[in-house]
């Protein structure tokens, strides 16, 4: 017995997926489609079409223009079927190629069909052709018109638009369509704008965005232009969705409460007076904005953007002081021992009287309990560490400040692990990766930005030269040259031993090659593969001059300050990204002696590839090259480490290509908070109740 087709009526775009079902029990894909997490009638709106066009009339072959969609009618003059030898599909069934000459019906031309990858049962319908109704898109061979894998018309009514839907959750692309077809009509023009009251004069609706690119307005007016304005407007509608989620995480960040924490003039003045230089005028900016923040009430969350070795850490030194002399605890986390062990040589330093302890994963148990015991009861000040620092055991005695240290090497929730080990802790993060201003919107708009662009007085500079190997003897001797000067050299490979598939040098290979290049000089190597310990003494004994060349993997790319190392040389550098090309120069010029850097190049690479690295030989400012290397890269491989919570997937929107649209929908937002409060603070109420939103803060 037949199931009754079931009423549609009252079904809004809120309800259940299943709704849609015309019989009592929905179909098997309908309910796979809803296990997939397509829960809502409203989820399949932003499941968009791979291609949409409008379905072309029926014409006579004459009028088939290459690289455009046409429709034509005739009889089958000749047919043949042959196995694709070689390829099977599912079930290892053989496959054929087709091919067919089709005679026009309106005229007395002729087309070629051609069919590949074929399945038995399609074999047998392509056989059986006499005469046929075909769509598809017109390209040529051999001077002759044809068309590619077709689509044969049957008798079903022709659809005024050829919709083509991806396949998800293994759920056919054709099987979607029927899906997104038993929406009700009545809903298509009952799309809800996110915000009503934004200025959408130069812009369609959202909801004739979504009934143009899901095919559901008239065909005749269907136009590329009209088709461009709905992505756009879509593409707007997904920025303004994220920037949503950013102003909750702030407005979420700035009602709860923190300690304020204050410092007299006179204590501050000495605690400056006290440290071996002079801040930068950007420093002291820096500085200044964290005590503000400080000050608040609310607990600080900003991050400082600054190039390599431009000071950033001086300021965090100088925000912690103040803390600890509020009796609240500092913990600085980095994403490696080495730069673990250099911040806590660095604070030792600036202040040894200060009780600051290091907690690594490679602390011995023993020294490792009575540490947390102390930290628990308040004796340590500092803590300076890797990722221990957020594991459960490890507990505060007052923890009021949180610094990261090259936050892109961490995930979203190692930082609230941190963070919340204390109650309104303030939270500084630190690149040295600088952002582009579109990223800085998209990643990281619910924070406070601070820049470091001046470089501390003294420096004296980098200068960057691509090597080719007609050129490689020079540079030898070059290298010599810095070495008879008493100066030390990074040699930097893209792997640690030899691989089969990719021809790049490598650590191990090149270690004896350059040991008998530089005869009398101590060349040493240092890679990931080396245990902790062994890493530590070749850094030790690179830092005390006893080792003159050292080759490395990007072991090295942050945490290493040998001032001293005047010489960076990186080989087969094609391999690098821009940002990691850049932070491995900053090893070198950071002391008072200038640096060299070196891409030494052992062949021939595309031009694309060499105008990647002219942007590092002419290029210093590293907020110029952050752009460079999204442009090359694209959005995703900029920060080189995924961040949960941070950029969600795009059906359409890409913050590179489209930076315009995200500046617009930022300025609309902000435009909004002011002339219009009472519509913004209610949609982010809403939003804050959704608990994931919060835990990306």
């Amino acid at each position: 017995m037949k199931s009754s087709i079931l009423s549609t009526a009252n079904i809004g775009w809120d309800s259940s997926l299943l709704s849609l079902s015309q019989t009592k029990k929905p179909s098997a894909f309908l309910e796979k489609f809803h296990e997939s997490g397509f829960t809502k009638i409203s989820d399949l709106l932003w499941l968009l079409p791979l291609r949409i066009d409008v379905t072309p009339t029926l014409l006579p072959f004459r009028s088939a223009e290459l690289n455009k969609y046409f429709r034509g009618s005739g009889k089958v003059i000749h047919v043949e079927v042959k196995p694709a030898f070689g390829r099977r599909g599912k079930g290892n069934i053989l496959l054929y190629n087709g091919f067919a000459v089709v005679k026009d019906d309106l005229s007395a031309e002729s087309i070629s069909l051609r069919w590949f990858n074929l399945y038995p049962n399609q074999k047998k319908q392509i056989e059986n052709l006499q005469t046929l109704q075909f769509i598809g898109l017109v390209q040529e061979f051999k001077a002759q018109k044809q068309i590619i894998n077709p689509q044969i018309l049957g008798d079903e009514i022709i659809s005024p638009y050829m919709i083509e839907y991806p396949t998800v959750q293994k759920i056919s692309g054709t099987q979607i369509k029927k899906i997104i077809e038993l929406i009700p009509g009545t809903l298509w023009s009952n799309i809800p704008s996110t915000l009503p009251e934004l200025d959408y004069d130069k812009k369609i609706s959202l909801a004739d965005a979504f009934k143009t690119i899901h095919g559901k307005i008239d065909s005749k007016v269907f136009s590329n232009d009209i088709k461009e304005k709905a992505e756009n407007r879509l593409i707007y509608e997904e920025f303004l969705t994220d920037q949503l989620k950013i102003q909750t995480r702030r407005k979420f960040i700035k009602r709860k409460d923190a300690p304020v924490v204050s410092l007299g003039a006179s204590s501050l003045e000495k605690i400056l007076q006290a440290l071996p230089f002079s801040l930068t005028l950007d420093q002291k900016k820096v500085f200044e904005e964290i005590i503000v923040d400080f000050n608040s009430g609310h607990p600080m969350m900003r991050m400082i953007q600054g190039d390599v070795g431009c000071g950033k850490t001086i300021v965090a030194y100088l925000a912690s002081r103040i803390m600890v002399e509020n009796q609240l605890q500092v913990a600085l986390m980095c994403p490696t021992e080495t730069l673990a062990k250099q911040h806590y040589e660095t604070f030792k330093q600036l202040v040894p009287n200060l009780e600051i302890q290091i907690l690594l994963g490679s602390t011995k148990s023993k020294e490792r309990k009575i540490l947390l015991q102390e930290l628990k009861q308040g004796v340590i000040k500092i803590l300076i560490g890797t990722h221990s620092l957020f594991q459960e055991n490890v507990e505060f005695f007052k923890l009021g400040f949180a610094i990261i240290d090259e936050q892109h090497k961490f995930g979203v929730e190692q930082r609230l692990k941190l963070v919340s080990k204390g109650d309104g802790v303030h939270c500084l993060i630190m690149t040295a990766t600088p952002i582009p201003r579109t990223l800085s919107l998209a990643q990281y708009g619910d924070l406070d930005i601070s820049s470091i662009k001046t470089l501390p007085n003294g420096r004296k500079g980098i200068k960057t030269r691509i090597t080719e190997r007609q050129n490689f003897d020079k540079y030898i001797d070059f290298v010599r040259s810095r070495l008879l000067m008493r100066e030390q050299a990074y040699f930097v490979f893209p792997a640690i031993d030899e691989s089969e598939t990719i021809d790049i040098q490598n650590v191990k290979e090149s270690l004896s090659k350059y040991q008998a290049l530089f005869r009398g000089y101590r060349v040493e190597m240092l890679h990931g593969q080396m245990k902790p310990d062994e890493k530590e003494k070749i850094v030790k004994e690179f830092r005390e001059q006893k080792i003159h060349i050292l080759l490395s993997t990007s072991v090295i790319e942050v945490g290493i300050n040998i001032p001293n190392a005047t010489v960076m040389s990186i080989y087969n550098p094609e391999r690098f990204g821009l940002s990691s090309l850049h932070q491995l120069r900053g090893r070198v010029g950071r002391g008072d002696k200038p640096g060299f850097c070196f891409l030494v190049l052992d062949k021939e690479i595309s031009q694309e590839a060499f105008q990647r690295l002219e942007v590092i030989e002419k290029n210093l400012d590293g907020f110029v090259i952050a752009e460079e290397d999204l442009k090359f890269r694209g959005e995703g491989d900029l920060f080189g480490v995924d961040q949960s919570g941070s950029v969600s997937q795009k059906k359409l929107a890409n913050y590179l290509v489209h930076s315009a649209i995200l500046e617009e929908v930022v300025s609309d937002l902000n435009r909004l908070k002011v002339i219009s409060p009472h519509l913004i603070d209610p949609i982010l109420e809403k939003l804050a109740k959704n608990q994931k939103i919060l835990d990306t803060i």
